[in-house]
């Protein structure tokens, strides 16, 4: 029968679903729970929301039992919100005096007690079995919705063998899972959280577990370890990231048993620099999951690598058909720079990367210029040439004529015979009007290991020589902050691909600024210009006016994170050579765009123009262990059936940036109508 609820008050409903369970219903006093739950010693999960006070009354508890000589013990199994032992780990303690005494800790290297219910789990149970006296209280995280509630709350259960469950609840609500707890436990008791219980805020939350976890390592030393002598276990980065791995939270295990837990201070090839509190310790295996310091200092989930959002976006102009428009362009960020695939996945290779802190651009191919604004030539400094056939050079004309004015040179760098073919537009144009104020250009031509430069001005004759330079790792340009990196491939003609890839991305620790009462400002700016050039023993003035080298305001106040390579690749064919050379640029890139000319079934045709199917796109990426794939340069014999080209592509790679709705293509050919914009992308 329906419960009437017209006359009752939350609180009579409340106690009526009680009464109906048979639940019996406590209040949040540890002298009474004593009384009524603990009068012989058990095993007792404490089961609720977040801001219930679980962790609170454990120690409650704890101190009753001990105050009339019986012996509590307590496991936390919160890894991101522990009130004791380490974050990132199940802790084991002891009630000792007026505290928790910690007994012992099985890592997790993790703060997400949902995703990882499954080590969670079997951390607890082993825990579990240590404790032979007393009462153990196993204070339970506040997952308690979906699916990784219930298989938690079962998990968390059976591993402590437990007989007995304190379900806290806010006042006049009825217990989560209330169902499975009834399941599960035969003595099943509800208790009313305090009035005052209150969940701390996220900020709060942070800061308090970074203080136990630099509790932890208070007295640790830096500590070298071999990674390729030892099993890596979990969910690490790719060795490769170097960077992605500092202020990584880790653990050495002997077999499956926890020694240590340590922090990522440094990363030399496959030498990691740690910090740990023990002393040259036994182990043979380095677990890594997802528990970070942040660049403000606190021990957080890491960020994914590839979590920046990429959209495929409609065509700059919906008037024209999708034949001719290019389709969706590719539209994102990857690291310190915003990336636009300017004429989309069908049209002229054009990749706009803008240099968001420099107020610079850099262009890859010189597609059809047309949708770029002239104050973005203004701003180019560099254009890296794949090769001289029309798509990929065409909108040369429109660099040339949006820079006509007093700029500085723009330089180009391409295969051999870029020089000449630049050349070749420049005399095709009558300069008569410009005088010797034509736009200029400074050309670069890779021939193996070396550049060729070339000077070339609008309105003069021939080029003149800059002489050549001697490459270092295929390295074309170098600044502070990043290098452009390229390789020729073949394409029945040179073709050169290649790799943007910063340096490092330098992060200043908010947390010591407050620390030390030190103002943001131009210092900081110069402090990153100093550490991109490796000028360490440089001086910065701070805004008190003192002075400080880089290398003690680095080790004070910076925190580095991963370097995000972009790769760039088109128009090359399908031979082990190029994929060779391919695979070896793009290893570890973050995004990497590559050609996808031809589906599967077009094989035959790849094979006798030099272009890549779906299938090799896909293979590269896979063996380069990139981040994303983003495929373009589609031929426009697919525009009709874009979702083939898709699919063919996720089913050889797993990492394939895929837009979320095929009505983006459809709209864009037939419709033209502007609510594309608003499509869930």
């Amino acid at each position: 029968m329906a419960l009437a609820t017209s006359n009752l008050t939350e609180n009579d409903i409340y106690m009526k679903q009680c009464n109906d369970h048979d639940l019996p219903v406590l209040t949040c006093c540890a002298a009474e729970i004593v009384e009524v739950v603990l009068k012989r010693d058990r095993r007792l999960l404490l089961f609720g929301p977040p801001g219930v006070g679980k962790s609170t009354l454990a120690a409650q508890l704890a101190g009753e039992l001990v105050a009339t000589g019986r012996n509590c013990y307590c496991i936390c199994a919160d890894p991101g919100s522990p009130a004791f032992g380490v974050p990132g780990a199940a802790s084991l303690a002891v009630w000792q005096e007026d505290g928790w005494r910690l007994f012992a800790f099985e890592a997790l290297c993790s703060l997400d007690a949902g995703r990882f219910r499954l080590p969670l789990v079997t951390a607890v149970r082993r825990l579990a079995q240590t404790h032979s006296d007393g009462v153990l209280l196993i204070d339970a995280p506040g997952v308690t919705r979906g699916v990784a509630g219930r298989e938690l709350l079962q998990g968390l259960f059976e591993a402590a063998d437990a007989d007995a469950v304190l379900a806290l609840t806010a006042a006049e609500r009825s217990p989560a899972l209330i169902d499975e707890l009834r399941s599960l436990a035969s003595e099943l008791f509800v208790v009313n959280a305090a009035a005052q219980a209150r969940r701390p805020g996220k900020r709060a939350r942070a800061r308090q577990r970074t203080q136990h976890w630099d509790a932890y390592l208070s007295d640790s030393s830096e500590q070298a370890i071999e990674l390729a002598k030892l099993n890596l276990v979990g969910t690490a980065p790719p060795v490769g990231l170097t960077s992605a791995w500092l202020g990584r939270q880790m653990a050495l295990l002997q077999g499956s048993s926890t020694v240590a837990m340590a922090e990522v201070v440094g990363f030399d090839e496959h030498q990691l620099s740690i910090s740990l509190p023990i002393e040259s310790p036994e182990f043979d295996t380095v677990l890594v999951r997802d528990a970070q310091r942040s660049a403000d200092g606190l021990l957080e989930t890491a960020t994914p690598f590839a979590a920046e959002r990429l959209d495929y976006l409609p065509p700059s102009d919906m008037r024209i058909p999708l034949q001719q428009s290019g389709g969706p362009r590719v539209v994102g960020r990857v690291g310190p720079v915003d990336v636009c695939l300017i004429n989309g996945v069908f049209g002229d290779p054009l990749l706009h990367l803008r240099l968001r802190h420099q107020g610079r651009s850099l262009l890859f191919d010189l597609g059809d210029g047309a949708h770029l604004p002239s104050r973005i030539a203004h701003q180019v400094s560099d254009v890296f040439i794949s090769h001289a056939h029309m798509d990929h050079i065409g909108g040369f004309l429109w660099l040339l004529r949006s820079r006509i004015g007093d700029f500085p040179p723009c330089r180009l760098y391409g295969p051999p015979g870029l020089a000449r073919h630049v050349e070749g537009f420049l005399q095709s144009i009558l300069w008569d009007r410009v005088a010797e104020h034509g736009p200029c250009f400074e050309v670069a031509e890779l021939h193996a290991d070396r550049l060729q430069w070339f000077h070339l001005q609008a309105g003069r004759v021939g080029s003149e020589s800059l002489g050549e330079v001697e490459l270092e790792a295929g390295v074309v340009l170098q600044e502070p902050g990043f290098c452009v990196r390229a390789v020729q491939l073949d394409h029945h003609t040179p073709v050169l691909a290649y790799a943007f890839e910063p340096l490092k991305e330098i992060n200043i620790r908010k947390d010591r600024l407050q620390a030390r009462s030190l103002e943001p400002g131009p210092w900081l700016s110069e402090l990153k210009q100093r550490l991109w050039a490796d000028d360490e023993a440089a001086l910065v003035q701070l805004p008190d006016g003192s002075e400080a080298d880089v290398a003690t305001l680095a080790a004070e106040l910076v925190l580095i994170t991963a370097a995000k390579k972009l790769v760039y690749a088109t128009d090359l064919a399908d031979s082990p050579d190029n994929r060779q050379r391919l695979t070896a640029l793009a290893r570890y890139a973050h995004t990497f765009f590559c050609e996808a000319y031809f589906i599967e079934a077009d094989a035959g045709q790849a094979a006798r123009t030099g272009h890549l199917t779906t299938r090799a796109c896909g293979e590269i990426a896979m063996a380069a262990e990139v981040a994303r794939l983003v495929p373009f340069h589609f031929s426009q014999r697919y525009s009709d059936r874009p979702r083939q080209v898709y699919d063919e592509l996720h089913a050889f790679c797993q990492c394939v940036v895929m837009p979320k709705s095929m009505q983006l293509f459809e709209l864009a050919e037939t419709t033209g109508d502007e609510t594309a914009l608003s499509l869930d992308l």
